[in-house]
């Protein structure tokens, strides 16, 4: 394609060369470019695209996009624009012929329960005949083919690539996962959706967005980008405000347990591994029996069948799809041990997340709860001591370890939670290193006791100092036990 038709109508300045010059690709990460493709130069968190120019030229960039004032001296194409970060979704889409508008979009956002309702609505939409693709935290969903991805939902340049690839193989929706920093950070800009989903909003990201209004304003974002149906939990204080504040955009649906609501749930009956309610919707009943546990399996359901409502799909094939699923990886995931005991995986990582999976786990426990968890490093500090007190709250013992320190000292983010746990008063043990942490729990767990291993959820790494480390928690509680 030629750089003329992927730049179109885009406002920008020629530095210097052709607009002529033939595009077999795009890439804003120097090393990975490669012959006759466009370099976009952003200016991220850490480091600068501009100061690898020189670089990406090295590789085989035949054109380059920058934002500021910069001397390429190569004899290329330069284009200079306001914003290099816009550019890159905008020119992304552009260079991909708009996959977005060859796909019915879903976003889902909200701090908690965003991957299950994809997963939700995927299953009921395949229920329905549709074919139909995810781009999450687990990663991209494309059929058969599982495809990781970086952030829960990637850079714009991924995303375009994998829209097309979804085009390419005829499919005709995506359910995404769209994040507060994709929002904020223009990810998701150039494209819109047949459908919004707020699920919830609580404290998470504040290293980020520093004020919960702020985190607020991005995720609302996405329901100014909807063509067809906003889709919000009106039992949430943020849902609430979001209704009010974009009524007038495009039809609405609400979802919920307590407040009035388009689509409710009633008759719920909960039990460890599954829950039982009733679906109402303006069109009528029926019996719904999840394989997945807690009031916020319910919440994601209903917010699954509003989305399914929207698409006017009988009632059956609903029902169908939401008792199709079996589970999600990482979410209150049961694993298989053979003991007289039970080890549940999830990736509760904020306070609200950790006491949602707690309350569930505390109705039916038997024996003694052990959690083991701790906190990600360079985020938001402010949420640690929450965390501590939480899990002190519900747990018989708290076993406080790592959690993706990143470049932090692991022994500071520990004593940042124990401020909670001691508040709180609890039993607990400190062992920074994770694997130890979970031999740990699993030695002194007797008949009936529950582990939950929390806050790495499907995650099969662990990340200390720039390195990422291999770090299936199945894996090291199967792979213990049939050692010991």
């Amino acid at each position: 394609m030629l750089l003329r038709d992927i730049v179109n109508d885009y406002q920008y300045s020629l530095i210097k060369g052709s607009l002529d010059v033939s595009i077999n690709g795009i890439n804003n990460d120097s090393r990975k470019v490669k012959k006759g493709e466009l370099f976009i130069a952003e200016r991220g968190f850490t480091v600068d695209g501009h100061d690898f120019i020189e670089d990406a030229v090295k590789n085989g960039a035949v054109a380059v996009v920058i934002d500021k004032d910069v001397d390429v001296k190569e004899d290329i194409t330069v284009i200079k624009v306001a914003d290099s970060v816009d550019a890159l979704a905008k020119f992304s889409s552009n260079f991909h012929n708009k996959p977005w508008n060859k796909l019915e979009l879903i976003g889902v956002t909200g701090t908690n329960g965003k991957t299950s309702t994809t997963y939700f609505v995927k299953s009921i939409l395949e229920k329905y005949n549709k074919k139909v693709g995810i781009i999450g935290t687990i990663g991209a969903l494309i059929g058969d083919e599982e495809l990781n991805i970086v952030n829960t939902t990637p850079n714009a340049l991924t995303i375009h690539s994998l829209l097309k690839e979804m085009v390419d193989k005829g499919f005709d929706s995506c359910v995404m996962e769209v994040s507060s920093h994709a929002l904020e950070l223009k990810r998701v800009n150039y494209m819109d959706f047949k459908i919004g989903i707020f699920t919830n909003l609580s404290k998470d990201h504040l290293d980020y967005h520093k004020t919960m209004e702020s985190y607020f304003q991005s995720k609302l974002k996405l329901f100014y980008k909807t063509k067809s149906y906003n889709i919000i939990n009106a039992d949430d204080n943020y849902g609430r405000r979001i209704i009010d504040i974009v009524r007038d955009r495009v039809p609405i649906l609400t979802y919920g347990i307590r407040e009035k609501a388009d689509i409710y749930a009633t008759d719920i009956e909960y039990g460890l591994s599954k829950v039982k309610f009733v679906l109402n919707t303006p069109k009528g009943k029926i019996d719904i029996l999840l394989n997945v546990p807690g009031e916020f399996s319910v919440y994601n359901s209903l917010a699954a069948a509003a989305c399914a409502y929207a698409y006017d799909i009988d009632l059956k094939t609903i029902k169908n799809g939401l008792e199709s699923i079996q589970g999600v990886k990482g979410r209150f995931e049961v694993v298989p041990t053979n003991t007289d005991y039970t080890v549940i995986i999830d990736f509760a990582h904020t306070p609200d997340g950790l006491e949602n999976v707690l309350k569930v786990i505390k109705e039916f426990a038997q024996g003694r709860i052990i959690v083991v968890f701790g906190a990600g490093g360079n985020r938001d500090r402010t949420k640690r001591p929450e965390m501590g007190e939480i899990v002190a709250k519900y747990a018989d013992l708290s076993i406080v370890t790592s959690d993706n320190p990143r470049f932090e000292d692991p022994e500071s983010i520990i004593d940042d939670i124990l401020v909670g746990t001691k508040k709180a008063k609890g039993e607990y043990v400190k062992i920074v290193n994770r694997k130890e942490a979970i031999h740990y729990a699993l030695d002194i767990a007797k008949p009936k006791d529950i582990i939950l291993l929390a806050g790495k959820g499907h995650e099969t790494y662990i990340l200390i100092n720039g390195e990422k480390i291999p770090f299936d928690e199945r894996e090291i509680v199967l792979d213990y036990l049939k050692t010991n």
